[in-house]
């Protein structure tokens, strides 16, 4: 393995505790002496100050450090504030949550082939005969490794109810959901499996594995799986727990025991989660790495070509390159930040942890946050993955200017389903409005009282929130806020009241609360009003009604408007679903519009002040490098949640036809790990479901049938049968036809439990309703639209910036 220079690991966290307090540490050195500018090191102080006073975060541990020596050492915040405040601590312990997997299970799994117990090419029917069946033999444990089995995400945790026992045999017998090899899909299952490998061909529990091989010899003595039940590890004073969340509702809270609910029901021991570690350990696994398998201690744990074959992305294609259990460049790589260059890698997990390393510069960052604590509510700590790992980037003054080379990263095949596979040339530089704002040096508002409707998506591409980059602007007053729906974090289900913004101390007016648009004596002490949110490309997703109604409001109190504009997340060219009829204006409908636009928050502002003749002084500040064909993942820019419940992109192209049945009696996934991926309800039996789905064919669809229990809405607690939407070809994927064709089937085959009524509150258009209701087919529903689909076209066509 060639010599690296520099090693960046990224590690936020928020979890629990275990081991003995003494455990190794790498030696601290003085920043510049291992070529840090020690000022610029001193500015990730204010990024982790920044997200505690906005409560992305209850508390942070960041250490920063080079060359094998620490140089940046910070606790800050709390560990805990029920049910009593507790300061954090370097020493504090974390659920790694799914760092679980490479730091653990890869490794685990590559000592294996080390010894020649194990082939990356071997099949997984070899391996585990259990698992024999539905076409998984053919799995290999390389596919496995790098998320390409064909496997569901994760499994349904009402499979566990029966005991790990039953859990496994269960899990033994589910079906692939698309060939293997044939895309990434990140998937816990595919995990789970590798852990049973590591206990079948390694001899003892994965746990104990690891201990024996990995921690032991490095002298990771807080690094351990806390085995439910068991009280043989050494204890830890309760003060060092960092908690997450209660159990259940009403329950106790869960601090020392494994967060994830399927690693719980199988004893607090899973290949996918149940790894607890502090900032310290972290630190010296990733110096191991660096030093290509062996400890700072000495001891060899991996050769150095099994350490090169670990963060190789092999030949996945880009936007889906996985390492050997390692995040290389996927649509999860934000804590890369801007700075880190190709052949950097890491990996992120739920209860707030990433690992972020970077061989080209031989730099570690470990951040460990309590995210969770102390309702499963908290914030996102994505921002200040982002924003440390570039921080500590740049504060890097001795590296070489130039790229390594690196090898020519494979380009996607059309064949593997996704819409922008054929586009080799598209750049993932996207610029937002506020990033074209900041390079016009604020120009359109020097000199200006200035208020700014945002939340928390309004940000930088490095990951500076908009909020605090224009309260910093020179000769820039920024004076009020206004929060839309979900409120200026993006955290709430429910009307928002007025707040006050913590980090600036700025009036936050909610428009989701008393009123849903700016009054004029909201408006007085304002000059300038900009817009700066992420929208997802539905009709009935609010923050484009907002947009509307606050351009009235810049109309009536001649104030002008500048919308700084983001792309359209599920893109700018497809347009579908029936136009909105006059009767059913409100605030999810809030113009003429079909239920899939294809149009940016500009764009839209550019139609509604013609079209509806509002006649406000509007401005757009466009995004550069992108164009309609670009999904998100397209762009370069880091997934932020737009709302509680869209969590990925995926969820984001298929909500415009899910989200279309929301306001029926049906479960469409909220209050799951994955919601609008599967629908559901107690009175559904999942396989005819599933298998009248199935036969009609939606281009790119699969259905598998499943049970499901929501933690939210009027099933809460309730098993639902239903179905697991599966897209195989996005390319082919129509979201429209996928709600359309689950309405259809629906109504033919539970006319009575159905209740379709609060379907027209969204579809928004008394024909097709009516049609589902009288069970006309999807193509006949669909038909319907083409003519006025055309002229809609015809007027978009009029507003559009780009092409």
């Amino acid at each position: 393995m060639r010599r690296r220079q520099i090693f960046l690991v990224v590690v936020v966290l928020a979890g629990l505790v275990l081991g003995p307090a003494a455990h190794a540490q790498l030696p601290s050195a003085d920043p510049a002496s291992v070529g840090f500018d020690p000022e610029r090191l001193g500015r990730i102080d204010g990024a982790i100050d920044r997200a505690i006073d906005r409560k992305q975060v209850k508390g942070a541990v960041v250490l920063v450090g080079r060359k094998g020596s620490i140089t940046y050492a910070r606790a800050a915040g709390q560990r805990a504030v029920v049910p009593r405040s507790e300061a954090m601590t370097r020493d504090t312990v974390f659920d790694m949550a799914s760092l679980t997997k490479p730091v653990a299970t890869a490794t685990s799994i590559m000592l294996l082939i080390e010894e020649g117990k194990l082939r990356l090419g071997d099949r997984l029917g070899r391996v585990l005969p259990e698992f024999d069946n539905h076409g998984k033999g053919a799995i290999t444990i390389e596919e496995l490794l790098r998320h390409r089995a064909g496997l569901i995400p994760d499994d349904p945790i009402g499979d566990y109810k029966d005991g790990a026992d039953a859990a496994w045999k269960r899990l033994a017998e589910i079906d692939l959901v698309r060939p293997p090899g044939e895309r990434f899909v990140y998937s816990d299952v595919g995990f789970l499996i590798l852990g049973r490998v590591v206990e079948r061909l390694g001899g003892k529990p994965l746990d104990a594995f690891a201990a024996e091989r990995i921690f032991e010899p490095l002298g990771m003595k807080d690094t351990r799986f806390r085995r439910i039940g068991d009280e043989s590890h050494p204890a830890v004073p309760v003060e060092r727990i960092a908690p997450t969340e209660p159990e259940s509702r009403g329950g106790a809270m869960l601090r020392g025991v494994v967060h994830d609910p399927r690693s719980r029901a199988l004893g607090g021991v899973a290949g996918h989660a149940g790894l607890f570690a502090t900032a310290d350990d972290l630190a010296v696994y990733a110096q191991t790495l660096l030093d290509g398998g062996r400890g700072p201690n000495g001891r060899r744990i991996l050769s150095p070509l099994a350490v090169r074959a670990m963060i190789d992305p092999g030949h996945t294609p880009a936007n889906e390159r996985r390492g050997l259990g390692w995040d290389v460049q996927t649509v999860q790589s934000a804590p890369r930040g801007t700075l880190f260059g190709p052949e950097s890698f890491g990996h992120t997990g739920f209860t707030g942890t990433s690992l972020w390393i970077d061989p080209e510069t031989s730099t570690f960052v470990v951040v460990l946050t309590s995210r969770l604590h102390p309702d499963g509510r908290g914030g996102s700590p994505t921002a200040l993955r982002s924003e440390v790992a570039t921080l500590a980037a740049a504060a890097i003054v001795d590296a070489s200017p130039r790229p390594p080379a690196v090898a020519a990263v494979p380009e996607a095949r059309p064949a593997q389903g996704r819409a922008d596979a054929a586009r080799p040339g598209s750049p993932l530089n996207t610029k937002c409005g506020i990033d074209v704002l900041v390079e016009q040096g604020f120009r359109p508002l020097r000199g200006k009282r200035v208020a700014l409707v945002t939340n928390h998506t309004g940000r930088t591409r490095g990951g500076a929130s908009t909020i605090d980059v224009l309260y910093r602007a020179p000769d820039v007053k920024l004076v009020k806020l206004f929060s839309p729906e979900h409120g200026i974090r993006g955290e709430v289900d429910a009307a928002v009241p007025d707040s006050v913004d913590a980090a600036t101390g700025l009036p936050v007016v909610s428009l989701y609360g008393k009123t849903r648009k700016p009054s004029l004596k909201d408006l007085e002490d304002v000059d300038i009003l900009l817009f700066d949110i992420q929208d997802i490309g539905a009709r009935f997703y609010t923050y484009i009604s907002t947009l509307g109604l606050v351009l009235e409001a810049a109309r009536e109190a001649n104030k002008t408007l500048i919308v700084l504009d983001r792309p359209n997340a599920i893109g700018g060219r497809a347009v579908a679903g029936p136009l909105r009829d006059d009767e059913f204006a409100s605030f999810i409908a809030y113009h003429r519009l079909p239920v899939r636009h294809g149009m940016t928050l500009g764009e839209l502002a550019r139609l509604y002040n013609a079209e509806r003749k509002i006649g406000a002084s509007l401005e757009v500040i466009a995004c550069t490098g992108w164009s309609r064909d670009d999904l998100y993942d397209r762009t370069g820019l880091v997934w932020v949640n737009p709302s509680p419940n869209m969590r990925s992109l995926t969820e984001a192209l298929i909500y415009p036809g899910v989200g279309l049945l929301e306001a029926t009696n049906l479960a469409t996934g909220r209050g799951t790990d994955t919601p609008f991926e599967r629908v559901g309800a107690p009175w559904i039996d999942p396989q005819p479901w599933a298998a009248a789905l199935n036969a009609a064919n939606v281009p790119g669809t699969r259905f598998i049938p499943i049970y499901f229990t929501p933690t939210q809405r009027q099933y809460a607690g309730a098993r639902c049968g239903g179905v697991l939407i599966t897209v195989t070809d996005w390319t082919r994927f129509d979201p429209l036809r996928l709600g359309i064709t689950m309405a259809v089937t629906l109504r033919a085959r539970y006319p009575r439990e159905w209740k379709p009524e609060g379907l027209l509150r969204l579809l928004a258009d008394r024909a097709t309703y009516e049609d589902i209701l009288a069970g006309k087919s999807v193509d006949a529903i669909m038909g319907r639209w083409a003519p006025e689909l055309e002229e809609f076209r015809k007027v978009r066509e009029r507003y559009l910036i780009y092409r």
